[in-house]
């Protein structure tokens, strides 16, 4: 049987995969957990991977039974046919997400007399060296180019 991405409406991910499960239809809706501020409060939630999409495990002549759930909008398409999803696909993200392989990650600004490369944009392919670091901004120095820089954050 071939997984299929059933496209839902907004905010209903969790709701479709329960009515799915109740109907018996495999399905998976892939979840992470993020913290949301509120004015008052923080707070951990699930939320799906990926906004709008369930995916379905079934047999090609019951396609249709996934509408009989409330929130289900329509498949999702590729080339004109139903988009399959291959259970190795499913296999590494349900891996991903199990958190058993995790690893920290540190994320290290840049440094002043740092140099680096520029790898996209209009100076893609030029190197330059870190001048200013900002809570707002970087100033590179384009020695090739004869050149300052100031780079927003994003």
């Amino acid at each position: 049987m071939n997984w299929y991405v059933v496209y839902t409406k907004p905010k209903w991910e969790k709701k479709v995969a329960e009515q799915l499960k109740k109907s018996g239809i495999e399905c998976y809706c892939p979840l992470i957990t993020v913290m949301r501020q509120w004015s008052d409060r923080k707070k951990k939630v699930e939320v799906p991977l990926f906004n709008s999409f369930v995916f379905v495990q079934l047999p090609d002549s019951d396609r249709n039974l996934v509408f009989q759930s409330v929130g289900v909008v329509r498949y999702l398409f590729w080339l004109g046919k139903p988009a399959i999803v291959r259970d190795e696909e499913i296999k590494i993200i349900k891996k991903g997400l199990d958190g058993t392989d995790s690893c920290e990650i540190t994320i290290v600004p840049f440094q002043i007399g740092d140099k680096i490369a520029l790898d996209s944009g209009p100076f893609s392919t030029q190197t330059a060296i870190v001048q200013e670091v900002n809570n707002t901004h970087y100033v590179l120095v384009l020695e090739s180019l004869g050149c300052v820089l100031k780079m927003k954050y994003k």
